[in-house]
């Protein structure tokens, strides 16, 4: 999740054995080999793939279950919701910038799966008590399919990681295609944050323009660090958005404290009303959920703008 302000109230068929591992100079005992009933290699105390893993965010757990491997999930994040059994399911082990530790350890995992800078020290402690972590960095549509396709091949599932990708690009680009038809793009500025106000990382950024929309500020999605998407007041009243998209991590948005903001009213987006909401919990975690439900409710925003212009015309 690029929920970086803050940690909000969230707390509360196996793959063959990778050949590779044959050719390193060392090959595999027969006892070590696959049996009917499994495909996981032991060798020097490691183990592929990974029975025991603990995700740290939530878009790991959702591909983990789209890939048909949440079997293999001991633990998971406060924020995981996608899908909704897995809070029944699975122990929560960590909020996002911080961790119960002895916890994860208790549960023996051979392998945590972590997200961004935020989570280092986290990090730090598990990798001080030998434990295997894979930490991700993606903030852009192509780092999440690569997300995917390497998570895929981290529990021996390469090629249904790739259908996955593919399946999610492809309902990316479709909706991109239909947007392309739109009369009118309105200019969109999405809000991560409102204090300081943070505008949209990358992912979001691509998603509003495959979606029909506009991004008023498309140069500072590519800052990664949330610190160096920090806008002001003035930048936002210049930019005249047509839509406002709040979406702010473990809060709720209000349109009203936007629009109360000194000088706001001469928005268009304040002016008309157009000030919506969209649950962090699908735009803010860059995996699938971004990719579908993300994408669908800022492609109905936008509809509902466009159709909302061509009424005003006819008037």
């Amino acid at each position: 999740m690029s929920c970086e302000p803050g940690e909000g109230s969230a707390v509360e068929a196996v793959a063959d054995p990778s050949p590779a591992l044959a050719t390193l100079g060392h090959p595999l005992p027969q006892g070590e080999r696959e049996s009917e009933n499994a495909a996981r290699l032991h060798y020097n105390g490691f183990m592929f793939p990974p029975s025991r893993i603990v995700c740290l965010t939530e878009e790991t757990v959702e591909t983990l279950y789209l890939l048909g491997e949440d079997a293999r999930i001991v633990g998971v994040s406060g924020y995981a919701v996608r899908p909704p059994q897995v809070r029944k399911e699975k122990p929560r082990v960590s909020a996002f910038i911080s961790a119960d530790v002895p916890k994860i350890l208790a549960l023996e995992p051979d392998l945590v799966l972590t997200f961004s800078d935020l989570q280092a020290d986290i990090v730090a402690d598990l990798i001080r008590a030998n434990v295997a972590v894979h930490a991700f960095n993606q903030r852009d549509l192509a780092g999440i399919f690569d997300m995917i396709r390497t998570l895929g091949a981290l529990v021996g599932q390469p090629g249904k990681a790739d259908g996955l990708a593919r399946s999610l690009f492809a309902r990316v680009d479709a909706v991109r295609a239909q947007a392309q038809k739109l009369p009118r793009r309105p200019r969109v500025y999405f809000e991560e944050w409102d204090e300081p106000m943070i505008s949209g990382i990358h992912w979001v950024s691509e998603l509003v323009e495959a979606a029909g929309g506009i991004d008023v500020f498309p140069e500072l999605s590519r800052q990664k660090n949330a610190k160096n998407r920090i806008v002001s007041p003035d930048a936002v009243i210049a930019a005249r958005p047509d839509i406002i998209i709040g979406s702010w991590c473990g809060k709720k948005f209000v349109p009203s404290k936007v629009a109360d903001r000194p000088g706001f009213g001469q928005i268009p987006a304040v002016a008309t009303g157009w000030l919506r909401e969209i649950k962090s919990t699908i735009i803010l975690q860059p995996g699938p959920a971004a990719l579908t439900d993300g994408l669908d409710a800022l492609t109905k925003i936008v509809g509902e703008w466009v159709e909302n212009q061509a009424r005003a015309v006819l008037r």
